[in-house]
């Protein structure tokens, strides 16, 4: 490992040079709309509703390759360069494939290669029981079909709307930890100052777990890796962690926020992982603590009625079933379909006029991207591309957005619209949300002073009704 940390800290000089170059051109970019300044949201004023709408396991070039032109300006490869040296073209792969592709932190590595962004080709992959033709050539170099329309709803948001082609997942690794940066800008076990705050969860829990049973309600002998500041995963712990959230800030400022998610222990289920959020019952087996009860929500579909009966949390995260959650090898290719009704449903009420929703994917899955990501000085920030598209009356229309993000950004934008302070001012490691110098706002997909812009249903093969009458046992994500 002493390879990686001297790569981290090569790697690093060059990223904050390009930082600030890319935070003294953050409003440039492609499409039709630019600006030579941005205008951070007015507190309470013209946003007053954030959802997140968070994905499972894409990257651009993998979701937006079949048309790597649609917007002037957007930054989608066509092909990519394996181990040996050899250019490899991106090939089509259906949304619902049949395999899924390692995304733990050792794949990151393989796929990093030191910043060359060669390796892809080294990361496992796993074919379903079943499966014929699995895996196929060049089984990460792959961009999803589009053929059918499948995507077209995300192309149509991306169009309408603002795409960012530099968001970056915060992590470098798969669902377990990114679902707790979402929510709080760490995955460190223990509030800041103590110990094991230096750490981060750096994996899925190990062994495996029923969906019903994991982070504090998962059995005694579950772990999950803990990655130090030098980059090594030698230690574990139990995945029941206890430091301040983004939730603790809307509690406390009695902002309103839902969490909706399938399953009660699920690792999409960010808050299950959160002792004061959970607080587990005497044999650890259930959550029974009053934000659980009030503000998480174990169906996802149920946000479509909530938004019709005009309840609309002033925060939301939105984390779906795993039938259309996007995820390779569990998919069934509704997702874009999924996010569309959700879309269509706050665009087509009254929340329309002051919402922005932030539509985002919680890791790379596996998949190649080309862009290396920037390093912060540590061991597990960032991890690869993923696709974003911001929607709003204020978003940028038809704008590609080169601003440097990640979850933390998401997180800071929530604070700056409710005039909320960081989620743990000082910590060391810095919270997401307040990494100085790299976590920009989202800022740069707004313009607060364009006429709002008038929406326009999302067309999509399926419709809102589909996911509220679907009855089908909820899909758990994978564990891998």
């Amino acid at each position: 490992m002493a390879g990686k940390n001297a790569m981290w800290l090569q790697f690093a000089l060059f990223s904050v040079a390009g930082l600030l170059l890319v935070g003294l051109n953050a409003c440039g970019g492609g499409g039709s709309s630019s600006s030579s300044t941005t205008t951070p949201p007015p507190v309470q004023s013209k946003i007053q509703h954030v959802v997140i709408i968070f994905q499972e396991n894409r990257t651009p070039d993998n979701l937006f390759g079949s048309n790597p032109s649609f917007l002037p300006g957007v930054d989608i490869a066509t092909s990519g360069t394996n181990s040996k040296g050899q250019t490899i073209p991106l090939t089509p792969v259906l949304l619902g494939n049949n395999y899924d592709l390692s995304h733990a932190h050792s794949a990151f590595v393989y796929m990093y290669d030191n910043g060359k962004m060669d390796g892809a080709d080294k990361i496992p992959v796993g074919c379903n029981v079943g499966a014929t033709g699995c895996p196929p050539p060049n089984p990460q170099f792959k961009y999803v079909d589009n053929s059918t329309g499948t995507l077209d709803p995300y192309f149509q948001l991306a169009e309408q709307y603002t795409v960012g082609d530099r968001m970056f997942q915060t992590n470098q690794g798969p669902s377990f930890p990114a679902h707790q940066f979402i929510i709080s800008g760490t995955s460190a076990p223990t509030p800041p100052g103590t110990a094991m705050s230096d750490l981060f969860a750096s994996e899925n829990m190990s062994p495996p777990v029923a969906n019903s049973f994991t982070g504090c309600t998962a059995a005694s002998d579950v772990t999950v890796l803990l990655i130090d500041p030098e980059g090594e995963e030698g230690q574990s712990t139990y995945p029941c962690f206890d430091h301040p959230t983004l939730t603790d800030l809307l509690d406390a400022n009695k902002i309103s926020w839902r969490y909706y998610t399938t399953g009660p222990g699920s690792i999409w289920n960010g808050p299950n992982a959160i002792k004061h959020i959970c607080v587990p019952n005497s044999d650890g087996t259930a959550c029974t603590g009053a934000d659980w009860a009030n503000d998480v929500v174990l169906h996802p579909k149920q946000v479509l009625t909530d938004i019709t009966n005009g309840q609309l949390a002033g925060v939301t995260w939105i984390t779906p079933d795993g039938a259309y959650s996007d995820h390779a090898g569990i998919n069934d290719g509704s997702g874009p379909s999924w996010v569309a009704a959700i879309v269509n449903a706050i665009g087509n009420s009254s929340f329309w006029s002051n919402t922005a929703i932030i539509i985002t994917w919680d890791d790379w899955g596996g998949w190649y991207d080309h862009v290396p990501p920037p390093s912060i000085l540590n061991s597990y920030e960032y991890g690869f591309r993923v696709p974003l598209i911001v929607v709003s009356p204020y978003a940028k229309p038809a704008y590609v957005s080169h601003q440097v993000n990640d979850f933390g950004s998401i997180l800071k934008f929530i604070e700056e619209t409710f005039a909320l302070p960081q989620v743990a001012p000082g910590a060391s490691p810095a919270y997401a949300d307040a990494l100085t110098g790299t976590t920009f706002d989202l800022s740069d997909c707004f313009d607060f002073n364009q006429t709002p812009l008038t929406f326009k249903t999302i067309n999509a093969t399926l419709k809102a009704k589909f996911f509220i009458d679907d009855n089908r046992p909820p899909s758990p994500p994978d564990n891998d």
